[in-house]
């Protein structure tokens, strides 16, 4: 029998259909396929410190569960700000940053504009950790505890002050939440970073400060420096004869910095669920952990809608403070 010829236009339409197929399957299958490439991790400080630590350990780990390099990018600047807003306009589906109490919980109420939204820009992940602050005097301060201190500040209004790295920082933060639980009035002293304010204060220049513990544990075991209260909701290992604020009467305190991963708001439903999964795993490992408590950080891991209700509570939080206290940055 003889074959019946195929029109030259048929077969033209015929290989475009099979073509657009053959090239829907594959973004289709691609797009299941993630991560593609290494992802960009972005820490919006600079390197050292808490937020570095986190980042680099939970970027290890992540990178063997994923299969894909994960990097860390330092890029500070403006309280967080331009990474924030970088990464809020990123569209590559390879691209995260490190969340922080100050960009997501304070810099919205601080600040007049801000050029990312905190809540429609990102997505959160997971909460990774918590860092707590310690409540620590100059050993001349003759308060062995913090209702001593309370005492003796509400003795002498006025007269005591305490230092912070300055207007907005977490210490600045830490101690006006103190004040405003407690009553208490007491001055506050900002310096421009960390460093000259440890300064004055083991100098006996200033009475107090709030820091997180990895800056101040060396000072307190050296006996320079005396911690009345830890910020943390249970005792710290490491200082486990110092009560929190929690027992020293104030039920529900907790005052600690705190890191965790936001993905840009256009990341893939399937994408964000597989990294949720994978980075509780991280940072529950045993290396991270590890880790973690040998700079005083506590590790967490959580679920996205478990961190999204943490971060709702911090912001609700943190804008009371900032209100009460007429935070402004520097």
């Amino acid at each position: 029998m003889a074959s019946i010829p195929i029109p030259r236009r048929t077969l033209l339409k015929t290989g475009a259909a099979l073509a657009l197929g053959q090239l829907a399957a594959s973004r289709a299958f691609g797009e299941t396929v993630w991560p593609s490439k290494a992802i960009r991790f972005v820490v919006p400080f600079a390197p050292g410190g808490s937020s570095d630590i986190v980042a680099r350990s939970t970027a290890a780990e992540l990178t063997k569960l994923l299969g894909q390099s994960v990097f860390v990018d330092n890029k500070p600047g403006a309280a967080g700000n331009i990474a924030m807003n970088e990464v809020a306009r990123s569209d590559d589906q390879h691209t995260l940053i490190l969340g922080h109490i100050g960009t997501l919980a304070v810099n919205p109420y601080i600040f007049d504009k801000l050029p990312y939204d905190a809540n429609k820009d990102f997505k959160p992940v997971s909460l990774l950790a918590k860092v707590p602050s310690l409540y620590v005097v100059h050993p001349s301060v003759p308060a062995k505890n913090l209702k001593e201190f309370i005492a003796l500040a509400k003795a002498q209004p006025g007269k005591l002050s305490y230092g912070s790295a300055g207007n907005g920082s977490a210490g600045h933060l830490a101690f006006e939440y103190l004040k405003m639980t407690t009553g208490m009035f007491i001055l506050h002293v900002p310096y421009r970073g960390t460093g000259p304010q440890l300064t004055d204060l083991l100098g006996g220049r200033l009475e107090a400060a709030a820091i997180g513990a990895s800056a101040v544990l060396p000072h307190i075991k050296a006996g320079k420096l005396r911690c009345i209260a830890t910020g943390s909701a249970q005792r710290l290992p490491l200082l486990p004869d110092v009560p929190t604020v929690a027992e020293q009467g104030f039920p529900g305190f907790e005052m600690t910095q705190w890191y965790g991963l936001q993905a840009p708001a256009n990341l893939a439903p399937a994408h964000l669920e597989r990294l949720s999964v994978e980075t509780m795993k991280a940072i529950k490992t045993q290396n991270v952990s590890e880790r973690l408590v040998a700079d005083a950080a506590l590790a967490v891991g959580n679920t996205p809608a478990q961190y999204a209700q943490f971060i709702a509570a911090e912001q609700k939080r943190w804008k009371e403070v900032v209100t009460a206290a007429k935070i402004k940055p520097d």
